[in-house]
């Protein structure tokens, strides 16, 4: 049985790299905006951009801290009860730098530059929140072009043709394995219907890429080996669905059928530091199925982008011999001991 896990916030995750990239480009644009504004001639902007570029940047840096602390919070409330806290937290910390320099002698502000402070740190916050709903709903229509572009590439005719022969052919003789094979199947069509707003476990996806080879193995027998590797990793870490049978229908399209003797599939799972590594290995299939291999590559590259941006990314290494697909995804589940 397939499980779902919810779909992602409207809220931004906080601790995403391209999102914290974005709002202090977000604020340092502001900033920039305000210096040219208040500045008397051109020559003057530079150091008035200076000037509040340092009062931005600490307000933003404890923004971020804050609102990326308490993420898992604030995406269990209500979106606009979260999007007000985030507001909040940037006009009490605008207002809290205030007072702090000016205890320190650095400015000499009142309670007026203090409350000015926090309406223009909470303007800030509403202009970028509302950047970032614009851009959620750029990305929706795009994840869905995406999701129809790739469902061909995912489960290919020649593909169901072939396994419903090899399920045929096992009717008589092992009906056992027949039935197995055609709940197998259904459960990869099952899976490439899904909402892909929806991730899923990482036990889930490996189970799933499990079926798929068992049925490839169904009519290349002995010409597909397969080697799994599934070190200390968490098994319940939420990942993008059908993320690894596409990549391994192109390992045995383009790596094991051309090859009389067949060949090995390897995949591995692993996990350095705070980032989960995938690799999907097989023997090169010549340049035609390289051509083929990079279509489907750059298929499951715009669906990393769309889910997480800057976290992670998709590598290739080419040999005369070997062709790797590393995936290299953002872990926050802690591994079960």
């Amino acid at each position: 049985m397939i499980r779902q896990i919810q779909a992602v916030h409207p809220l931004p995750d906080w601790r995403n790299l391209g999102v914290v990239l974005r709002v202090l480009l977000g604020g340092n644009v502001l900033a920039l905006a305000a210096a040219l504004v208040q500045s008397p001639d051109l020559r003057g902007w530079p150091w008035r951009f200076v000037e509040f570029a340092a009062l931005v940047e600490p307000v933003l840096l404890l923004t971020l801290g804050v609102v990326a602390g308490i993420r898992d919070l604030l995406w269990k409330m209500p979106p606009r009860a979260a999007q007000f806290v985030v507001v909040a937290v940037a006009a009490c910390l605008a207002a809290l730098q205030s007072d702090l320099w000016n205890w320190l002698g650095l400015t000499s502000g009142t309670f007026l530059d203090a409350l000015r402070a926090a309406l223009l740190a909470a303007a800030a916050a509403i202009l970028l929140l509302f950047y970032f709903t614009l851009r959620l709903r750029a990305i929706s229509p795009s994840m869905s072009e995406a999701r129809l572009s790739a469902l061909n590439a995912r489960i290919r005719p020649h593909f169901l043709f072939n396994s419903l022969n090899a399920v045929l052919s096992l009717i008589r003789a092992e009906p056992r394995r027949a039935e197995e094979a055609l709940e197998s199947l259904s459960d990869l069509f099952r899976a490439a219907l899904r909402d892909p707003a929806e991730r899923v476990p990482l036990s889930d996806e490996i189970a799933l890429a499990r079926q798929y080879l068992d049925l490839e193995r169904l009519r290349l027998g002995e010409r597909l080996r397969i080697l799994w590797e599934v070190a200390d990793v968490p098994l319940d870490e939420a990942i993008p669905p059908l993320m690894l049978q596409p990549l391994l229908e192109n390992a045995v399209y383009h790596g094991i059928e051309p090859r009389p003797e067949g060949g090995t599939v390897a995949i591995s799972f692993s996990r350095k530091r705070d980032e989960l590594v995938i690799i999907i290995a097989n023997p090169s299939g010549g340049s035609s199925h390289v051509r083929g291999n990079h279509m489907a590559v750059a298929n499951i590259r715009e669906r990393l982008a769309l889910y997480y941006d800057l976290e992670a990314r998709l590598d290739i290494e080419e040999g005369p011999e070997n062709y790797r697909v590393l995936i290299h995804l953002p872990c926050r589940t802690h591994p079960h001991p």
